[in-house]
């Protein structure tokens, strides 16, 4: 079975370090970004089975880079779970066309689950 891969875009560097480390731990194989600059080139190159998308990416934002890969036709078919602290995250998510969505600060097993939700 081949690894599924997770691609985690978002501008701290502690939440790329931590989600690293946990999903690495769960098995799987991670690529992280602090900038949605050349958005659909980035996650072309990688292919990832699932997109995690912060909110406040600096340049192009959250929404604007989720939308760019569903409008990609060779991406579209890719889960974006939206990333925030924000309290519209739901709102967010579903005006960038996220599949769905995490909140900030989130758990460890949260985390997990979703993965595993949209990865089985």
């Amino acid at each position: 079975m081949a690894v599924k891969k997770v691609f985690v875009f978002d501008d701290n560097k502690d939440i790329l370090d931590l989600c690293t480390f946990i999903l690495e731990d769960a098995g799987y194989e991670i690529r992280t970004s602090e900038t949605a600059n050349n958005i659909e080139q980035q996650v072309s190159e990688y292919m990832p089975d699932l997109i995690f998308m912060d909110n406040w990416l600096p340049d192009l934002g959250g929404i604007q880079a989720t939308k760019a890969i569903k409008q990609n036709p060779d991406l579209k078919h890719i889960p974006v779970i939206y990333f925030s602290a924000n309290n519209d995250i739901s709102a967010l998510a579903n005006e960038a066309g996220a599949d769905s969505y995490l909140s900030k600060p989130f758990d460890i097993s949260t985390l997990e689950e979703i993965v595993k939700k949209h990865l089985s």
